[in-house]
């Protein structure tokens, strides 16, 4: 039987908004400004093999990676109705430790076994570790915070207490941990509540029916997007600044194979895994392959599994784009999939260059500060990433001081900064003239600057702060990033990922990367994002 176009249409809507609901449910619930300020969050819907099938539009580095944290949930249990399962276990499809997903299973007509799942991932401020807000300077995933592999936290509607005690046990602010819990659950609900009614209207088949149309559609879509490119091998290479532990920098290269309606990605020529915290899991490279094929899609598609099935991604294990365990990978997460994504566009520009944008920042300014309230005798931690330029393309400015490529979140406003933490926001402002020139100029960074007001424990993750993003036909690179500690007025320059104890009074100052410039500058060296 052939999908009727219109009803397929209506799926695709409505399977998405109950993803988008799920969304809201979890964003307005949230205890966190973390979750609720910037919406570090993603939700998703799967068919009962764990493939994705729709998605609300947040988190690219989550929703490429959480279908494989659905699948480790179900190859563990057998799901019962009102059962929940827990999970942030890089190695078993998670991205790092503070993203926790929780999957849940949804019944119809007296099925024994689940017709859907529905899950969610949000990135929780703390899980405990070596530092403040758990993005550490680590060697391994077991100083980075508390490893949950699947776990039934909800068994048959009831929460597991023990086990909900002794995660709250190991974090540096349970009451704000477990709030976020309960609200990660709530969404879930929803999404459970709306799959059944959407069973309830049309029918489990026809459910099932357009759900498994929808990822062949996306799949049909996809083999078409990557036919229009001419066929041939395309190269590109880019560097990670570091790894927090040794100064050396770290090589990314791809080989981007284009044959017919089908693509290979070969990685394996990336470094091998190393020491600090940049290193990315599978799932992680994933989701950036996901992202940058999915983003040269010109139809409105659902963004699904289906994507996928034309593109082969060969990776070398033990590298570091696909680390193996104990490999520390907070920061992979965060930084490396920024790098993935610039390689890839880097040698899809060879093969389509009026489609590929200029460098963007290439990093998501992770600063994560924790301490006791001096005021309210509380722990706190805090966690943020800040936007920058993003690259300009053939026929546009880059847009400035904004989220781009992997990461989809908003900012923290200075009002709930202020309310939520001990800071004083000093200074919030684009970086003016960071953009790279061309005849299209990059966007410019930011510049976050933060007083504090207890004494505290500072951890910055950040890249693009020794090598610049790059510019296209002939545009100019962006603007390295800068951070900096002021004591006593006294300036000091930070490395790209450091940690440090700092006292009331102090300030963090963080100077983001602007994108690449698009085009030969001698057309418009004037005309620059004001």
């Amino acid at each position: 039987m052939k999908p009727n176009p219109i009803m397929l249409e209506v799926f695709k809507n409505k399977l998405s908004s109950v993803s988008e609901e799920m969304g809201v449910s979890l964003n307005r619930t949230a205890f966190s400004p973390n979750i609720k300020e910037r919406r570090d969050f993603s939700c998703a819907i799967f068919d009962d093999n764990g493939d994705m099938i729709a998605q609300a539009a947040h988190i690219p580095v989550h929703l490429g990676s959480m279908p494989l944290s659905v699948q480790a949930a179900i190859a563990e249990y057998e799901f019962e109705e009102g059962d929940m399962v827990i999970l942030n276990d890089p190695f078993k499809g998670g991205t790092h430790l503070p993203d926790i997903t929780i999957v849940a299973p949804v019944f119809a007509e007296n099925k024994k076994k689940p017709v859907f799942f529905v899950a969610n991932r949000a990135h929780h401020s703390d899980v405990g570790g070596m530092s403040s807000g758990s993005m550490p300077l680590s060697t391994s995933i077991f100083q980075e915070g508390i490893i949950i592999p699947p776990l039934k936290l909800i068994k048959s509607g009831t929460i597991d207490k023990q086990l909900m005690r002794f995660f709250l046990n190991n974090v540096r602010t349970p009451y704000e941990r477990e709030g976020d819990f309960l609200a990660q659950i709530m969404a879930n609900m929803t999404g459970i509540k709306r799959m059944e009614e959407l069973i309830e209207k049309y029918g489990l088949k026809t459910v099932e029916f357009y759900a498994k149309n929808l990822m062949d559609y996306s799949e049909h879509i996809m083999k078409k997007t990557i036919q229009q490119m001419p066929d041939g091998e395309y190269g590109f290479e880019d560097f990670m600044d570091d790894d927090g532990i040794e100064q050396e920098k770290i090589k990314i290269k791809v080989k981007i194979l284009i044959k017919g309606n089908k693509a290979i990605l070969d990685f394996t020529e990336t470094d091998s895994q190393v020491a600090g915290s940049i290193n990315a899991v599978y799932a992680i490279t994933l989701s950036a392959v996901l992202y940058v094929f999915r983003s040269l899609v010109k139809e409105d598609i659902p963004t699904n599994m289906g994507c996928l099935r034309p593109i082969k991604v060969v990776t070398k294990k033990g590298s570091l784009i696909d680390a193996q365990f104990p490999a520390s990978v907070v920061g992979g997460n965060v930084e490396t999939s920024q790098r993935i994504v610039d390689v890839i566009l880097g040698a899809l520009s060879k093969a389509i260059k009026e489609q590929i944008p200029a460098a963007s920042q290439g990093t998501m300014n992770n600063v994560a500060i924790g301490g006791i309230n001096t005021e309210t005798k509380e722990p706190f931690t805090y966690y943020e990433t800040l936007g920058g330029g993003m690259g300009a393309s053939c026929n546009s400015h880059g847009e400035s001081a904004i989220h781009s490529h992997m990461t989809n979140t908003l900012n923290t406003p200075i009002e709930a900064l202020e309310y939520s933490y001990p800071f004083m926001v000093t200074e919030y402002s684009i970086r003016k003239n960071s953009g790279g020139i061309g005849k299209f100029c990059g966007g410019d960074g930011l510049i976050r600057e933060i007083k504090l007001l207890s004494d505290a424990e500072i951890t910055v993750l950040s890249e693009r702060r020794k090598l610049q993003p790059y510019g296209l036909d002939k545009g100019q690179k962006g603007k390295s990033g800068q951070n900096i500690i002021i004591k006593n007025e006294k300036v000091i320059m930070m490395p790209p990922k450091f940690n440090t104890k700092v006292k009331k009074g102090d300030i963090l100052r963080v100077e983001t990367p602007g994108g690449g410039g698009y085009g030969n500058p001698e057309f418009k060296k004037q005309n620059r994002i004001k």
